[in-house]
């Protein structure tokens, strides 16, 4: 054999050797991930969704709304949250418990949807692992959550969220889409797709955004361009998927369309802060983006990255910052895009080969940036100082109510206890999250702010309590409120950092 012949050899081997080492790191990181289902850490947005499961486990049919005491249609009741409070009503698992098998479910969909998509794309078995790293590690250098961005972190935090489950199908949706136009599929192929489509949008809004904006990358940039029968079976799916949509019976999803401003707006408009250093990293898939628009001005990731761009300036500019959450479909195709040029680095392509390279020492900074992850499965004690340094403690949860508060009953709350205790069955005056089918959900607030305010009368504190039925006060020392000793109320439990939980009495 020739010097040139063990060259490629050699090579040949250390890409293999490579390949082996991406699949065994992607594996430990789902193991992980696998493990923190276990731990279920809480932050953020949880409580809503336990909330969601417990009322649906007591009313399947007429929920209301999964927050405050009121006959209200809402968007948390999704074909994935519905299914699943039929499961805890069935089993009388608890919500979660039930919340866990969803992260379960949601982690599974993801990692084989990431597996679909990137194997629609390219064959290259390196691909698929150096994907699920790319979008788990390849953001930034400063620490990001957000439901519905896939940083470890991030994910860690939301796997049992119905954006995860949305998002896993999502990535399903683009790879049956991709090879459905390729093969020039029959009607029931683009019949299915559309429900899919319309399961994503109805789960999670945002996440079907991307969805949308992912599926019409793939049709834009389908090779061989469709032919006329398979526009008419793809323009058939997309009438049934809105058919669905508009025949869903928990909420009129087309009213969301006029949903904005207000809360919603000032909410997302921190996606818009701190870009280099929450999403830095991606520029590595921004320049395998480039590579593949000088290969194929119609790439399919290419045009989806720059929908998502379009998308998320618009937002910006016109003050909708909530259409900031369009941002991973700009995200994620730079990120798959990464992976598949580094994997097709195995043909001796230099450029490629550079490429590669930096994804390494990207894809290492981005493992640093989120290692305080493995503080929700490992003791503190176990990790490294400049491990713990990264961990952030969840949110130590409202359990400690339920010996007295039953399910139904009405707290008041200050707007951060609000988004955890209706997660025990209890509801709130005002909900803890914008509620766009809650017509009374300013004066709700108005209601919770005067009762706390300082200055604010007994008689119309007492009032505020009565007009609500509320049967119990959550407040800190501080939080103000009627105070401790006042006849219409009785401490019954203490909870973390001195926090009171009070009978209303009369």
């Amino acid at each position: 054999m020739t010097s040139g012949g063990r060259s490629r050899d050699e090579a040949r081997w250390a890409w293999g050797l490579w390949a082996w080492g991406l699949w065994a790191v992607a594996g430990a990181v789902a193991a992980l991930l696998l493990a923190v289902v276990v731990r279920l850490p809480w932050v953020g947005d949880l409580g809503i969704h336990a909330a969601t499961i417990e009322r649906l486990r007591h009313d399947p049919i007429h929920p209301g709304d999964p927050l405050v005491d009121a006959d209200v249609p809402s968007p948390y009741y999704s074909p994935w949250t519905v299914l699943l409070g039929c499961l805890a009503k069935a089993t009388g698992i608890g919500a979660f418990g039930v919340l866990r098998i969803a992260a379960m479910a949601g982690l599974a969909l993801l990692l084989s949807g990431v597996w679909h998509f990137v194997r629609a794309l390219t064959e290259r078995r390196a691909a698929v692992p150096s994907a699920v790293l790319c979008v788990l590690f390849l953001w930034g250098p400063a620490l990001f959550e957000w439901s519905g961005f896939l940083g470890l972190n991030s994910l860690a935090l939301t796997v049992s969220y119905p954006s995860t489950f949305a998002l896993g199908l999502s990535f399903h949706l683009w790879a049956w889409l991709r090879q459905a136009l390729r093969a020039g599929s029959g009607w029931p192929v683009f019949l299915g797709l559309g429900v899919l489509w319309a399961v994503v949008l109805l789960t999670h809004q945002f996440t079907g955004v991307v969805a949308s904006l992912g599926a019409a990358a793939m049709l834009l940039g389908a090779r061989p361009w469709p032919c006329r029968a398979v526009l008419l079976r793809l323009a058939a799916g997309l009438a049934l998927g809105l058919a669905v949509l508009a025949a869903w019976p928990y909420y009129p999803f087309f009213d969301l369309l006029g949903a904005g401003g207000g809360d919603l707006e000032r909410i997302h408009r921190a996606l818009y802060r701190n870009l280099p250093g929450r999403f830095g990293l991606v520029l590595v898939g921004v320049a395998a983006l480039a590579l593949r628009f000088r290969r194929d001005r119609r790439d399919p990731l290419v045009l989806f990255f720059l929908f998502g761009v379009a998308v998320f300036a618009v937002g910006g500019v016109s003050g909708h910052y909530s259409w900031g959450r369009a941002l991973p479909a700009a995200l994620l195709p730079a990120q798959v895009a990464a992976a598949v040029e580094a994997a097709e680095a195995v043909r001796g392509d230099r450029v490629r080969q550079v490429l590669a390279g930096v994804l390494a020492v990207a894809l290492a900074v981005g493992a640093w940036t989120q290692a305080g992850t493995l503080g929700y499965v490992l003791p503190s004690r176990a990790l490294p100082s400049a491990v713990t340094e990264k961990y952030r403690p969840p949110w130590p949860g409202y359990r400690w109510i339920t010996p007295w508060v039953r399910y139904g009953d009405v707290v008041m709350a200050k707007t951060f206890p609000a988004r955890q205790i209706p997660a025990y069955g209890a509801y709130t005056v005002a909900p803890g999250y914008p509620d766009f089918f809650l017509a009374d959900e300013a004066a709700r607030a108005e209601a919770v702010r005067r009762y706390f305010a300082p200055g604010t009368p007994r008689g119309e504190r007492v009032e505020v309590l009565r007009r609500y039925g509320v049967r119990w006060v959550v407040a800190y020392p501080g939080d103000g409120g009627l105070r401790a000793d006042d006849p219409a109320l009785r401490k019954v439990g203490t909870g973390p950092r001195g926090q009171g939980l009070y009978r209303v009495l009369g």
